[in-house]
């Protein structure tokens, strides 16, 4: 009675553990793959908790301990993992730190093109037994990862991040931790219940559909701007069987090198997720000509995306199939004010979603749609916030947000910044310095356009920038209109209205403006789970990662009919 106990205590601190009791393995069938046949999974995931890593918390304590320990052994190692082989060369990449550039994180190496074209070849071979490992087996693996990366590397996974992606504590702790694990969680909750379908069976046959991976290998490539991203891009295809061949962000090497670990220390076998930090084009131009390529799983700008489709399209003959592309790209989005809104909110809103993390989320606000009668109070309430936001160092416990990620973003986003401060139609209303001489500093900026197609209104800048255009109140519709034609984004977008006729209006007016639509609440801070993420247009194929179509992308069905009953005739009905 006491081990039962003991166990029941266990499991309810354990998803993992839930998981290996619910789990039935499959019985073998000659010919057929495992692949992912359930039997009577019953894990249902729950969202992971923020710690508030208070002053004097004991996880406050715990992770300013790690970050120090880090920051004294830094330079670190991150090495080219293909198979169970760590391999190095000569010429070292540097991931610096991005508010404090003089300062190395960890050391790199890119991958040479026969070193992309060998981890396809151990990725090739791994896929034969891992292909065929059981689902719950698959599952248990990266439930233990969601556990290990909540619990006893939670710290190391916050410092990654927080060093190299110049994260506050809060903007890690809901990514590196909390949305990584439901990452991993939520994927096995939502592929368990759809590969439980079955179709329907007769007295003659027998029905049943076997999911299997896609045929070759995938090409999982995330951004720098969040850790979760990274996790997920790689471990969604492998959960369902698929081989993958992880290219990181140079600027997210070490945190993203620290979930490959994590995997590892889980169970995953070598060569099933291979990592590979490379030159972008390099990979791209490998990948994209190998026969084998079963589809890139890929995050990060329109451009990069639209060239790696035309690589693909300029293979397709040489394929043997039909690669698939998963893309979540930029957005240009939107947070529109209504004469009926409550102003503080908007201002709160709009304060959080243009500047957390100095703009550099997909889903940021970077324009604001304000009816001119409003503007006076709205224009004092963000002032009055935006005075209150310092930038510096994430090490520092009241800063808002720190430096942008490298020279190049900080080079960008300053152009666009002259841009602003020389044209006649748009005035700076707050913000605008930049100050590069110890890390990428970029002041969050308030502007204001009396040109609503300006390019700071259509371009996705990817800094903290946000542009206000202020409308006549009666133009209501006509400013919708304008909204939606203004970009060819389509990612994420707010409107702020006590007016419920209004809030079921715009909704319908604005339903192909984004994938993720907000009502009275900032157009960032999706949620796996509660709002699955993707947009459409130029913003990605709208795939929704964290929702439950997401993993079924990474599976090619088979239909099997065995007949039951012997066929007893060649003739059709009409001939009897």
């Amino acid at each position: 009675m006491l081990l039962r106990v003991l166990l029941l205590s266990i499991a309810c601190f354990s998803p993992w553990f839930i998981c290996s009791i619910f789990y039935r393995s499959p019985v073998r069938q000659a010919g057929v793959p495992l692949v992912t046949r359930i039997a009577s999974l019953s894990y249902k995931a729950t969202n992971e908790p923020f710690l508030q890593y208070k002053r004097g918390s004991a996880e406050r304590q715990q992770l300013d301990s790690t970050m120090q320990s880090m920051l004294s052994q830094a330079p670190f190692e991150v090495p080219l993992c293909i198979g169970a082989e760590e391999l190095t060369s000569s010429e070292a990449k540097k991931q610096v730190l991005p508010f404090d550039h003089g300062r190395t994180l960890a050391n790199y190496y890119y991958a040479t093109e026969q070193q992309i074209d060998q981890a396809i070849a151990v990725a090739l071979k791994a896929r034969h037994s891992w292909s065929r490992t059981s689902f719950d087996e698959r599952a248990g693996i990266f439930l233990k990862a969601a556990d290990i990366i909540s619990g006893k590397r939670r710290c190391e996974i916050l410092g990654s991040t927080i060093l190299g992606q110049a994260k506050t504590i809060f903007q890690a702790e809901i990514d590196a931790a909390a949305e990584l694990a439901d990452f991993l969680r939520f994927n096995v909750q939502f592929a368990s219940e759809a590969l439980k379908y079955q179709p329907i069976s007769t007295p003659d046959a027998q029905n049943r559909v076997v999911y299997r991976p896609n045929e070759g290998f995938w090409a999982s490539i995330p951004p720098f701007n969040f850790t979760a991203i990274g996790g997920n891009l790689a471990s969604a295809p492998a959960l369902m069987g698929n081989v993958v061949l992880w290219k990181p962000s140079d600027t997210a090497v070490y945190s993203n090198y620290v979930v490959y670990r994590i995997f590892r220390e889980a169970g995953l076998p070598p060569g099933v997720i291979n990592f590979v930090p490379a030159d972008g084009p390099t990979f791209g131009r490998v990948v994209t000509r190998h026969a084998q390529l079963a589809g890139v799983n890929f995050t990060g700008s329109t451009k990069t995306f639209r060239h790696i489709l035309k690589e693909i399209a300029n293979n397709l003959t040489n394929y043997r199939g039909y690669p698939r592309a998963i893309g979540e790209c930029g957005g240009k989005n939107y947070h529109f004010v209504h004469p009926s809104a409550d102003l503080e909110a908007a201002a709160v809103s709009t304060i959080r979603s243009a500047f957390e993390y100095s703009g550099q989320k997909c889903s940021a606000c970077s324009r604001l749609y304000v009816p001119v009668s409003l503007w006076p109070k709205l224009r004092s309430l963000l002032l009055e916030h935006h005075r209150q936001l310092k930038v510096g160092s994430p090490l520092d416990v009241d800063t808002f947000t720190s430096a942008v990620i490298d020279r190049a973003a900080f080079d960008k986003i300053s152009g666009y910044l002259n841009h602003a401060k020389s044209c006649p139609d748009i005035e700076v209303i707050a913000g605008g310095g930049t100050d590069d001489k110890t890390g990428y500093f970029i002041e969050p900026t308030i502007l204001l356009t009396k040109n609503p197609l300006d390019k700071i209104m259509k371009d996705d800048i990817f800094g903290p920038i946000v542009c206000a255009y202020l409308y006549e109140d009666s133009k209501v519709d006509e400013t919708l209109d304008l909204l939606d034609s203004t970009t060819d984004y389509a990612l994420t977008g707010s409107v702020f209205a006590k007016d419920e006729a209004f809030i079921k209006k715009a909704t319908d007016r604005l339903i192909d403006t984004a994938g993720n639509f907000y009502v009275n609440v900032q157009s960032t801070g999706s949620v796996v789970g509660q709002q699955p993420f993707g947009g459409a247009r130029l913003s990605g194929t709208n795939d929704k990662a964290g929702g439950p179509q997401y993993t079924l992308r990474f599976t090619s069905p088979i239909s099997i009919k065995t007949q039951q009953l012997p066929v007893a005739s060649w003739k059709q009905a009409h001939m009897l």
